[in-house]
């Protein structure tokens, strides 16, 4: 599995993500738009990011990319599937998806930034929209739970 962070402004968010993509063994993360990465641009430390990530910045491939667009129809011609994690009118509860190990492989999971969340163009991209069914009065959770609540769902049940 690959997941694609569109936009998350926290580096907090950004290094716990790095570090439950770990612990899940998500193969690459990629780092889109104004995502920060482990390293500033001038490649210095993001100190936040690495206090929270706990070295899972090393064990975790992650790739900066310009366009979330352009890498979710380069991913799609590479054969993935693509998935977005969304409140939306079209999405379907998280648990209805069950992978097999080659299918999570073929897998990608779009996140959306803290306020907005994916925009409309990328949902239109991917194959499914996934969301987390909230029960009390609050509509969302923080996009880092959010992941790790679904990348551990969506792992194949070996034996």
């Amino acid at each position: 599995m690959q997941a694609l962070l569109h936009n998350i402004r926290s580096m907090h968010n950004v290094g716990s993500i790095f570090r439950t993509a770990d612990a899940a063994g998500v193969e690459k993360l990629y780092l889109c738009g104004i995502t920060p990465g482990p390293f500033e641009r001038f490649h210095r430390p993001n100190t936040p990011l690495l206090k929270v990530s706990l070295g899972a910045e090393r064990t975790v491939a992650w790739e900066r990319a310009a366009s979330t667009s352009r890498l979710v129809n380069a991913l799609h011609k590479d054969g993935y599937r693509i998935f977005a994690l969304e409140q939306h009118s079209a999405s379907v509860n998280y648990r209805t998806v069950k992978l097999t190990e080659p299918q999570w492989r073929k897998a990608a999971l779009i996140l959306g930034d803290e306020v907005h969340g994916i925009p409309f163009f990328l949902l239109k991209k991917a194959d499914q929209v996934l969301e987390i069914p909230m029960h009390g009065k609050k509509e969302s959770l923080n996009v880092s739970v959010a992941f790790g609540i679904v990348v551990f769902h969506l792992l194949p049940h070996m034996k």
